[in-house]
């Protein structure tokens, strides 16, 4: 007889070592006034970047019009114009969830906490309350 190994322990070391890859997707909603480390793996959503994209965009603009105008087209760049539609894809994709509060860490597009900045313990909720549904 083989010796079994404790399964329940190992079962939060085990989410925390393999989380978020366990799950099918995970997003971490949030804004510069609520922080959140997350890893390589995880989407993550600042919903406040669109408005700091345009404010660099627009913070060095000069006040004659045509100038202005000018100015925008220059520094509009192909990589500046891919991070404004990735962040109003990012204010959608949020927006469809119904996210209501940040910090939100959504798995599956389908499960969330809200109000928790620490990612392990977010999804270490979602996976007991998986595992708990009958």
């Amino acid at each position: 007889m083989t010796p079994s190994l404790p399964l329940r322990p190992l079962g939060l070391f085990a989410l925390l070592t393999v989380a978020p890859t366990c799950f099918a997707s995970t997003w971490v909603i949030t804004d510069s006034a609520h922080p959140v480390e997350v890893t390589p793996d995880v989407r993550l959503i600042h919903l406040d970047r669109l408005d700091h994209l345009e404010a660099v965009l627009s913070g060095q603009l000069p006040t004659d019009p045509a100038l202005a105008q000018a100015f925008f087209q220059e520094s509009l760049t192909t990589e500046a114009a891919a991070e404004i539609s990735q962040a109003h894809q990012d204010v959608v994709d949020a927006w469809s969830l119904g996210v209501t509060k940040m910090p939100a860490v959504v798995v599956d597009q389908r499960y969330v906490v809200y109000g928790d900045p620490n990612l392990e313990q977010a999804l270490a909720k979602i996976e007991q309350f998986r595992r708990d549904r009958p």
